[in-house]
């Protein structure tokens, strides 16, 4: 079965294909047999009824610089000449990206998109997880400085962190003295509209925050994912590094709780983050990363399972 893949996703001369997860998601779809398409969500169009965009037909090579051909672009109807949308454009999660959630929302009833449109706005990463508070640090959501002062007077040192943001950055330790954290919450309040977490300093953070990936509920693989020296933050994005890992009884269950949601949301591709192997801070839905390294330490073919998973999909859709 050879299908329309339409990567919906951040320009292409621009990634690092040694750790791109949908640079992965390409070559698999491709060596399957799949065309490609290329475009960026700011080409979305919308007329009576159709979603379209000014796509790019792509050939993937593993060739750093020299990583891939793009054809003219032509206008593809993503609800009847595609048979798949891999939305993977990064984050900000704003009003652009809720946007594009809109608009592949209208053609998800004739084109599998991946993950589901409609979940992925309902499901920003920092907000979805409080539906599994039980799992997470004492956690604050707020605007407010009383507020925050309260919580780190209970909780000692803590971490504040955009409640939209991505990628590791803008994300502060405040010590229990609390030096700068008027100053931060001034910061944060003019930088974004929306409220900020709080959360209390969880000290094993030093020890990793481990990247588990869910391939339609089910575990695929982890990786643990260590800071910087001079840093907290953890994320490969920001400088941290990887090593091989295994699941606690803890991280277990927390994935056997989350799994079922994830699979009845068409969440197919899902990256959760767990800091000294119980403490969950996020569920990546958006453009979860990740599955280069998983692979690499693991042996495994986490692209390849999700692309199982979306072939049996499309072929249960006739």
């Amino acid at each position: 079965m050879s299908l329309t893949v339409a990567v919906q996703m951040d320009p292409l001369a621009g990634i690092n294909i040694a750790g791109d997860s949908t640079f992965a998601l390409m070559l698999t779809a491709q060596a399957r047999g799949h065309r490609l398409f290329h475009y960026t969500a700011d080409a979305l169009n919308y007329a009576d009824g159709r979603v379209w965009a000014k796509a790019h037909p792509v050939t993937v090579r593993p060739e750093p610089g020299n990583h891939f051909t793009a054809g003219d672009p032509l206008s593809l109807d993503l609800g009847e000449e595609a048979d798949v949308v891999l939305m993977r454009q990064d984050p900000p999660f704003d009003l652009g990206y809720i946007t594009a959630t809109h608009l592949l929302e209208r053609i998800a009833d004739r084109t599998l998109v991946v993950n589901d449109p409609a979940q992925v706005r309902n499901a920003p990463e920092k907000v979805f997880v409080l539906d599994y508070a039980h799992f997470m640090p004492p956690t604050l959501v707020t605007r407010s400085l009383d507020e925050a002062r309260a919580f780190l007077g209970v909780h000692g040192s803590v971490v504040i962190k955009p409640l939209h943001g991505n990628g590791g950055k803008a994300i502060f330790k405040v010590d229990a003295d609390g030096q700068n954290l008027s100053a931060l919450i001034e910061v944060f309040n003019m930088t974004w509209p929306e409220a900020h977490m709080v959360q209390a300093f969880l000290p094993d953070v030093a020890k990793g925050d481990k990247r588990i990936v869910l391939v339609d509920g089910e575990i695929a693989g982890a990786i643990n994912r260590l800071p910087g020296e001079g840093e907290i933050r953890s994320n490969l994005a920001v400088g941290g590094s990887a090593e091989a890992t295994e699941l606690t009884q803890r991280e277990r269950e927390i994935c056997a709780e989350l799994g079922p949601e994830l699979k009845r949301r068409g969440l197919i591709f899902v990256g959760i983050d767990v800091i000294g192997g119980e403490w969950l801070t996020e569920i990546n839905v958006t453009s979860p990363t990740g599955i280069v390294a998983i692979d690499r330490f693991n042996g495994t073919d986490t692209a390849g399972a999700i692309f199982d998973v979306i072939e049996a999909k499309v072929a249960q859709r006739g």
